[in-house]
């Protein structure tokens, strides 16, 4: 039997892709001035504006997806007969997961014929929807829900999340990174390398001194954890800065240019928490990818 599949916008997908591959999208909330808002549409999103707004000094924050808004969005769909996949953003960086997973266990008692799912990908922006479109992929080729769902949580702990930031002052609101680490950044002028470790938090594996030495740090990463590029989808999400993310990905192309790349700006929530400025990288390697830096 087919089922549904959810997201939610930290998945950073374009809306054309959302649309085409019927994949529903829950919106996180952001506040700016204290007005509630929401980004459901890529294609409307005014990113430099953004960016330049929180360049300027303006604070955005965020808020979980509470588990009624779960329910809001499942219950159409277990209504209607389908089994619901949910495929969320990395519990090891926001609580979101779990309370998809209190809605879920609450729906699963109110419509017990049917199969609700949840799968932590360990990941955020691409490195939550591209695993979105892998299980649309699963549904077009007949697999069942559960089987889907396997095939998710296996793959995920093969993708690799490495980003650079321009500012570390914006991880370091939400409590990411070390004081030490921050002051470090900015009296030297060092760039920290960030990545989402095996439990999908966020920390640094390595420094380099300057952006472009950065980003040339990101593709060598690549070249040498990248497997079978392919086959694979490879991700490069932006904060306002296309030209770093147009360099980053002539390197990604330079030695083992994958299948195909996916460029993509940033969406507010989870830019906001990292910052105008940042370039990201999301690639496939073995099942051991994310043990393997810093060594």
């Amino acid at each position: 039997m087919s089922f549904k599949i959810f997201t939610d916008t930290s998945a950073n997908l374009p809306t054309s892709l959302v649309e085409k591959d019927a994949i529903g999208v829950i919106p996180f909330s952001y506040y700016v001035k204290g007005e509630e808002m929401h980004c459901t549409d890529t294609a409307s999103f005014d990113g430099k504006a953004f960016y330049d707004m929180m360049r300027d000094g303006e604070k955005v924050t965020t808020s979980q997806i509470t588990p009624q808004h779960y329910i809001d969005a499942f219950t159409p769909a277990l209504e209607e007969g389908s089994d619901v996949l949910f495929v969320s953003m990395s519990s090891g960086i926001s609580g979101s997961y779990n309370s998809s997973e209190v809605a879920c266990e609450t729906l699963r008692k109110k419509f017990p014929e049917r199969k609700v799912i949840t799968v932590d990908t360990l990941g955020a922006s691409l490195g939550e929807g591209i695993p979105a479109l892998w299980a649309d992929a699963c549904r077009k080729k007949g697999m069942d829900i559960e089987e889907t769902a396997e095939y998710l949580r296996r793959r995920c702990k093969k993708v690799c999340q490495i980003f650079v930031v321009d500012d570390l002052i914006y991880l370091k609101r939400t409590g990411r990174l070390s004081g030490a680490a921050m002051v470090v950044g900015k009296v030297l002028g060092i760039k920290p390398l960030l990545m989402g470790n095996e439990k999908g938090q966020i920390v640094n594996f390595e420094k380099c001194r300057g952006k472009r030495n950065a980003l040339i740090a990101l593709a060598e990463k690549y070249d040498e954890l990248v497997y079978e590029p392919e086959k694979q989808i490879v991700g490069i999400a932006h904060a306002d800065c296309e030209e770093d993310a147009k360099f980053l990905a002539t390197l990604i192309r330079r030695n083992k240019p994958p299948k195909k790349l996916v460029s993509v700006m940033y969406e507010p929530v989870t830019g906001s928490h990292v910052g105008p400025g940042t370039v990201a990288l999301f690639f496939e390697g073995d099942e051991d990818v994310r043990l393997k830096f810093g060594k």
